[in-house]
């Protein structure tokens, strides 16, 4: 059985992640960069932000201001949340690591520490990978602490809550594509050309890292990838970088970017989590949370385009 429904599920719903885990769905989120919740229900389509708080930091510490795209993930059978937080200044943005008091993705979750990795600069937007028995950590960082871009970046893990060697330069802005919403202001600052919010995807043994690209504050934020299919993947040469974008816009769908991915209630149709806006004209207002299917071509994925508000979207129920 398959029900409809229309996008955007949340009107505003920036950097959305979703995970199944028992029969029901669960979508983390950051409300007023100030503390996380996590919300449960049935199906993709009825999530909302009526959740429940998860963290809150005490004042005054590194990673109390500014949270940022969490992400939950179990591990061995515990819960791990993943997020950016800063002192309140961006340039301290780094990504800390909390685990569920009772292993459950919607229980209290304690703060472990901080992830760093060296040169220790601005880190943002990190997830785990899985890959031959051992985790890798990726995120989108600075070069170094002068800001000109961001880059996508992988290192190992000892653990789910520790880096264990150095990181290695898996992707940086070099498409036109990438750098659009990059450049100079009339104010006279100057916007860095962006790769940022990657996720993990995997199909036959293939693993994609699929990103955001260009500036989130403009039209063009769009989805790129990166494909895996062997070798070490600390080896940069290891991976192969489409060059053109992989999801674009469409009609009242307006800057799509920073995904997450996860099967539908029939356990076999893909779905891709995304925020988009309804208005082109820019900024970061407006940015709800969407879901559309998605198809393969072989191992590869196949997104289309953002889904239109009015496109009638068909779930497994």
């Amino acid at each position: 059985m398959t029900e409809t429904f229309h996008n955007p599920i949340i009107e505003e719903g920036a950097d959305p992640f979703v995970t199944a885990w028992q029969g029901n769905y669960y979508y983390v989120y950051s409300v007023d960069d100030a503390r996380i919740e996590v919300s449960r229900a049935d199906n993709i389509h009825h999530l909302t932000r009526a959740g429940k708080c998860v963290f809150r930091p005490e004042p005054d510490m590194p990673y109390s201001k500014q949270l940022w795209a969490p992400e939950i993930h179990e591990i061995d059978g515990d819960w791990y949340l993943y997020v950016a937080a800063d002192d309140g200044d961006p340039v301290n943005h780094r990504m800390y690591v909390l685990r569920s008091r009772d292993k459950t993705p919607d229980g209290e979750y304690e703060m472990i520490g901080v992830l760093r990795a060296e040169p220790d600069c601005l880190a943002i937007d990190g997830t785990v990978l899985p890959y031959g028995g051992r985790l890798y950590f990726v995120w989108s960082g600075w070069e170094s602490r002068e800001n000109t871009h961001q880059n996508i970046y992988i290192a190992p893990m000892k653990s789910p809550t520790e880096l264990c060697g150095a990181r290695v330069l898996l992707s940086t802005p070099e498409y036109d594509w990438e750098k659009r919403g990059s450049g100079p202001t009339k104010s006279g600052k100057c916007l860095p050309a962006v790769n940022e919010g990657p996720q993990v995807l995997e199909k036959d043994g293939t693993v994609h890292i699929i990103y955001s690209a260009a500036g989130s504050w403009c039209r063009h934020y769009c989805l790129g990838r990166l494909t895996f299919r062997g070798g070490d993947p600390l080896d940069p040469k290891c991976w192969e970088k489409c060059a053109e974008p992989v999801f674009t816009e469409g009609e009242g769908a307006h800057g799509p970017g920073h995904c997450s991915f996860v099967k539908a209630a029939d356990g076999k149709t893909d779905f891709i989590i995304y925020h988009a806006r309804r208005d082109a004209k820019g900024g970061w207002v407006g940015r709800g949370m969407r879901a559309q299917p998605f198809t393969w071509d072989g191992d590869v994925p196949v997104f289309g385009k953002a889904a239109s508000p009015e496109d009638d979207i068909e779930i497994p129920v």
